[in-house]
């Protein structure tokens, strides 16, 4: 079992799939209920509730209940997983293209 506020589910599973990522698009703009959003995909209900549930297993999507509604947010959780393991994997290798792209520009001045 995770700690508290770490994601159970592989974020990059959860991005795999073009469904979960036009849902995490449509909750850029505002929570929003399961239903609305099963009425802009082209989805079942029940098939955006399970992508919901690996979402928020992944740490991307927050559940809150009003009353018998099911309203989604975005968590940044999966998010910052995903920041951090392409920071790790591309820091070095940007700091590497910033220096030999700042020494390709001062050899192409002094030509």
């Amino acid at each position: 079992m995770p700690a508290d506020g770490e994601a159970a589910g592989d974020p990059f599973d959860a991005l795999a799939d073009g469904n979960r990522r036009a849902i995490l698009r449509i909750l850029a703009d505002g929570e929003r209920p399961v239903n609305e959003l099963a009425a802009v995909l082209p989805i079942s209900r029940p098939a955006v509730s399970r992508h919901l549930k690996l979402l928020s297993d992944a740490g991307f999507v927050a559940l809150k209940q009003q009353g018998t509604r099911r309203i989604y947010s975005l968590r940044q959780e999966g998010a910052l997983a995903v920041q951090a393991y392409l920071e790790t994997l591309w820091g070095d290798a940007a700091a590497r293209f910033r220096l030999m792209a700042e020494n390709t520009e001062n050899t192409e001045k002094r030509k």
